[in-house]
């Protein structure tokens, strides 16, 4: 039974087919089989049909050629297009010479891009899919199982998440990173996955991770991008359009997809909502609905964190080329003090900034003015949430 209703809609245009990709769990499948339960579904997971066209491409093309007007109606999915990547130039010549439209589906787009595949020179609209997001589960909000079970669909809905949570550590982000020969050193992959737990959502010092676990540091940052690739992972960057102060401004911080699988390799696990473990996965939640409210909602935002030397720290700041920035600190207090703002009216002052936001735990929302032509909004975790995904942070 489909529980969720996903928040992502696919408009699929005439002569327009679909990329979707997403990382393993995250409710594709089931979500395109509820979609286009009537559609021609090719699962490139199971063995049989892998060997298959991994030995004769062609075959999809035939297959295809060879099927009823009634069933070209709808698109055809191919799930995990990217284990047989050859089968690109099959459906691209499908979608030149004929109506068939594809929806392709898969969990990384890094073998593809390494083997200069042919990724439709732009005739397939990229999609990403999510966790779930808060609109889909607000009825079932819940920040203690949120941090305990995460968001990826069934791993939210188990009674016991802890050995599914571990299962996908052990079978995904290992062995099957492994498996698409993403990685050769898988020693030292390993040792490299254990080191996340330290330096999760802290500003990435390649050197020291690269001594710990006996490799360079170009080899930890290439282990990095392929968490990024295989979608499992979030690189954010400083913000530094406007620098009038000494501003951190080329190191990154490292997020996974996913709090209850981050938590799961720090070994985590909360009874309570107190704590510095507790105010990290705040914000790493936080994070994630952001990114994927930025990406389903097509905005124009990108997102950022602001630091200077002096540790002045913003979390998270929205920003593009034509409004001003918009800045958000996540705390775990259920009572914010004046004394806890220095960072945000820090911000706001330098770079002009009318209105700034602090998600924490408190009961109700309250407003801070600042020299009278500035505000910040002390928000509860789920107003926070209502006012984001209804728009109206500005």
């Amino acid at each position: 039974m489909y529980k969720y209703k996903r928040y992502l809609s696919l408009n699929i245009e005439p002569h327009q087919s679909i990329f979707l990709w997403g990382a393993r769990k995250t409710g594709k499948s089931t979500y395109l089989k509820n979609l286009y339960h009537d559609s021609i579904y090719y699962d490139l997971l199971k063995t049989d049909l892998f060997l298959r066209y991994i030995k004769t491409p062609s075959l999809l093309r035939e297959e295809i050629l060879a099927l009823p007007a009634e069933k070209l109606s709808l698109p055809v999915i191919i799930d995990e297009v990217q284990k047989v990547p050859a089968l690109l130039d099959e459906i691209h010549w499908l979608i030149e010479n004929t109506e068939t439209t594809f929806i392709l589906c898969g969990s990384s787009a890094r073998k593809l891009k390494q083997q200069g595949t042919n990724l439709l020179g732009g005739r397939a609209i990229k999609y990403n899919f999510y966790p779930l997001v808060y609109p889909e589960y607000k009825e079932d909000f819940d920040l203690l199982r949120i941090f305990n079970h995460g968001l990826i669909p069934s791993h939210f809905l188990s009674s016991n998440p802890r050995k599914l949570l571990q299962a996908y550590i052990e079978d995904y982000l290992t062995n099957e990173i492994r498996s698409e020969g993403y990685v050769r050193n898988v020693p030292a992959f390993s040792r490299f996955l254990d080191s996340t737990m330290f330096s999760h959502g802290e500003m990435i010092n390649y050197s020291n991770i690269a001594r710990d676990c006996g490799i360079d540091s170009k080899t930890v940052k290439e282990y990095y991008q392929i968490l990024v690739d295989t979608l499992v992972g979030y690189l954010i960057y400083p913000y530094t359009k406007k620098v009038n102060r000494n501003i951190i401004a080329h190191t990154p911080k490292f997020y996974y997809f996913d709090v209850g699988v981050a938590n799961r390799i720090s070994k985590r696990q909360f009874e309570t909502l107190t704590g510095a473990g507790a105010g990290k996965s705040l914000e790493h939640f936080i994070l994630t609905e952001l990114i994927a409210f930025l990406n389903l909602t097509d905005s124009d935002y990108n997102l950022y964190y602001w630091r200077t030397n002096t540790k002045l720290e913003i979390d998270f700041i929205l920003a593009d080329h034509f409004s001003m920035p918009i800045p958000i600190e996540v705390k775990s207090s259920v009572l914010v003090h004046k004394s806890e703002l220095k960072a945000m009216k820090a911000f706001m002052e330098e770079h002009k900034v009318s209105k700034g936001y602090v998600v924490c735990r408190e009961n109700s929302m309250r407003k801070i003015s600042i020299n009278n032509d500035k505000e910040i909004l002390i928000m509860p975790v789920k107003e926070f949430l209502g006012y984001l995904w209804e728009q109206n942070i500005k």
